[in-house]
């Protein structure tokens, strides 16, 4: 396999995104954040409740929904990527978790109807998460999230490594995934790793040594996502007290394009955003992340533990599809609660309760949206692929 130079990956990244986004529906939905918004843009009025202003995800979908381990090692389903996230609407997660769950049922094969029962049962959840004081009731989870966290909780560092770096010695072999750095950039992650920031964030687990040593042995360019592609994005290696291993994630953080409130204070370097809106969404994960500039850029770095996984829901039965979208709607639920008083969850929640159709328990303006939204995002699913055919018959 051809390793790629630094200076090819520009091109081979944007033909790379642009084969994930062709992939499925779903691939389009979850690669393509900027037409949600512009969507959202472009309703006059008061399409959607107004809700409170609190830190949001701003993207989120399946994919950005999984297991994430604290550093004590306790394992639970939480919101997982904070690129998009803004202090805003919560709305605007609520309706874009049922777009990507109605774009994964069609991906699935199941009805519309199933659809319909499946942002019935999201609301419900969400709205369960909402409720206050003695009245609240926790959320059972779903067979299929029990055995994805059992899987994780069995996860080992060797585990890890097999699936990220292929094996389990003291280096990242090159090839799809893993691409060269320029000697800038291996300067400048030598230098990262040398602050007294970072090391403590490498010691943070439990299980590790306060005053560890921390040596660099090796690092790459890391291809991942699909939105993000393009970005700097790094995996490094460290070894931990001569004894331990562990991988570091290095991620560009860029302007969202997430709607946010007006006049409500936000830190204004973007790494800095992404790591205060993972404290307020997933603490867990929120507490091993930290905002650094690199290469004149922000970025945000954190480990990937073992039991940090994203939820994979390829395929789906009707059962498990509305199983699923009550607790996936309950667990972005607590994401914004634990962010609100006992009034603001009870107003908001009585807010989204408006507007019910007697024949059908989703509010009217959830279900109208993922309608056009549904629609929208199948043109541009198919005009996508149109030019991407181009594109590969101008290669050919």
């Amino acid at each position: 396999m051809k390793i790629i130079s630094p200076d090819e990956r520009d091109q081979i990244l944007v033909a790379r995104r642009n084969k994930k986004m062709a992939l499925s529906p779903h691939a389009y939905m979850r690669g393509n954040t900027t037409q949600y918004y512009q969507w959202l843009h472009s309703q006059r009025g008061h399409t959607l409740p107004h809700g409170p202003g609190i830190w949001i995800c701003g993207d989120c979908h399946l994919g950005n929904l999984g297991p994430l381990a604290d550093a004590e090692g306790k394992v639970d389903v939480q919101i997982r990527d904070f690129d998009q996230t803004v202090i805003g609407n919560p709305a605007h997660d609520l309706l874009r978790l049922a777009l990507s769950l109605a774009t994964a049922a069609r991906d699935s094969n199941l009805p519309g109807i199933v659809t319909a029962h499946m942002l019935e049962h999201l609301m419900e959840g969400y709205e369960l998460a909402l409720v206050t004081g003695a009245q609240r009731v926790p959320m059972q989870k779903p067979e299929l999230v029990k055995i994805v966290i059992r899987g994780a909780l069995k996860r080992t560092w060797k585990k890890l490594a097999k699936e990220r770096i292929v094996n389990t010695q003291p280096e990242i072999p090159k090839g799809k995934n893993f691409w060269p750095l320029s000697k800038s950039e291996k300067k400048a992650v030598k230098q990262l790793f040398e602050k007294r920031e970072l090391l403590e964030l490498v010691t943070a687990l439990k299980s590790r040594d306060d005053n560890a040593s921390i040596e660099v042995l090796d690092a790459a360019y890391w291809v991942k996502g699909c939105s993000s592609l393009g970005l700097l994005r790094y995996a490094v290696l460290l070894g931990v007290g001569g004894e331990d291993y562990c991988i570091m994630d290095i991620k560009q953080a860029v302007h969202p394009v997430a709607t946010r409130y007006q006049h409500v204070p936000m830190p204004r370097d973007n790494a800095g955003r992404v790591v205060e809106g993972a404290l307020n969404l997933s603490p867990a994960l929120g507490r091993r992340m930290l905002a650094e500039r690199f290469l004149e850029h922000g970025v945000f770095v954190r480990e990937l533990l073992p039991q940090d996984l994203k939820l994979e829901l390829e395929q789906m039965s009707i059962e498990e599809a509305i199983h699923m979208s009550r607790y996936l709607a309950y667990t972005v639920g607590r994401a914004h609660a634990r962010q609100m008083g006992d009034g603001t969850r009870k107003s908001w929640r009585k807010e989204l309760k408006l507007n019910r159709s007697k024949s059908l328990a989703a509010p009217a303006w959830l279900w109208g949206s993922v309608v056009q939204l549904m629609a929208s995002h199948e043109a541009g699913y198919l005009e996508h692929c149109r030019r991407y055919a181009l594109r590969l018959d101008d290669c050919s």
